[in-house]
């Protein structure tokens, strides 16, 4: 792993470098294989660099677009994660829709949908069960309690080491989320993380000694690099583990 920690003025200039990190990936994957692979976060940080990826020239029919969570309610209803990116990027560009692949809400069972997400991912990647894909780039966030997708505290999808996708609980709520073994298979993590109310997950999150089960962002540790990109308000006094 290599980890990249930058503390940056503003949500602006955060913004401003998620989107030039992500350029450089999708530049770099579809030149070595033909193909760009990024997972969506969701929450209000990430929107302005959909916007602003809505406003690139790119091979969009080159780019896969997954998810890494999201939570259990229909495509159109507020919280979906799909609709907000679909809003922000994917309704403005040419991207062919077989290159969207959102996390299906639509099962009685949310395992059953985790179930059908990991197995259009073998599909994709071309993989067997109990292998991991690469993905190029998975965007990620923090909640103020040190979550990270929907990998939420003390949760069984934190134990889940065999499988690309699970179901996540937020406080009783199912929630489809990719397992971390999967992220940490990632080429490039990118955490956007914005406000003075993650300082006190980001303490613990970056402490040398903590408890992986109680802060799960800490259990990312990619293969790849792990950028770290927070605004002045969050990183502010922050300590980078090694």
């Amino acid at each position: 792993m290599t980890q990249h920690v930058e503390v940056l003025t503003d949500k602006s200039a955060l913004v401003e470098r998620a989107l030039e990190i992500v350029l450089e990936q999708a530049q770099i994957a579809i030149a070595e294989r033909g193909l760009f692979t990024i997972a969506l976060a969701g929450g209000s940080t990430p929107k302005p660099l959909y916007e602003a990826l809505a406003q690139q020239d790119l091979p969009w029919n080159q780019i896969q677009v997954l998810w890494g969570d999201e939570r259990y309610v229909p495509p159109d209803h507020p919280d979906s994660n799909e609709g907000m990116a679909r809003r922000a990027w994917l309704e403005h560009v040419p991207i062919p829709a077989a290159n969207i692949h959102p996390m299906p809400t639509d099962e009685a069972e949310p395992s059953r949908a985790a179930e059908r997400y990991e197995q259009m991912l073998q599909q994709l990647f071309g993989i067997s069960f109990g292998s991991f894909p690469k993905l190029d780039v998975v965007l990620l966030g923090i909640g103020d309690d040190g979550h990270t997708a929907s990998l939420f505290p003390q949760t069984e999808a934190l134990q889940v080491t065999d499988r690309l996708v699970t179901v996540g609980n937020k406080d009783g709520q199912p929630r489809i989320t990719f397992t971390a073994p999967l992220i940490n298979q990632a080429r490039c993590v990118i955490f956007m993380v914005a406000g003075a109310s993650k300082r006190a997950a980001l303490a613990e999150i970056f402490a040398v000694e903590a408890d992986d089960m109680s802060y799960p962002a800490r259990l990312i540790r990619p293969d790849g690099a792990l950028w770290w990109l927070l605004d002045q308000a969050a990183g502010e006094k922050l300590a980078p583990r090694a």
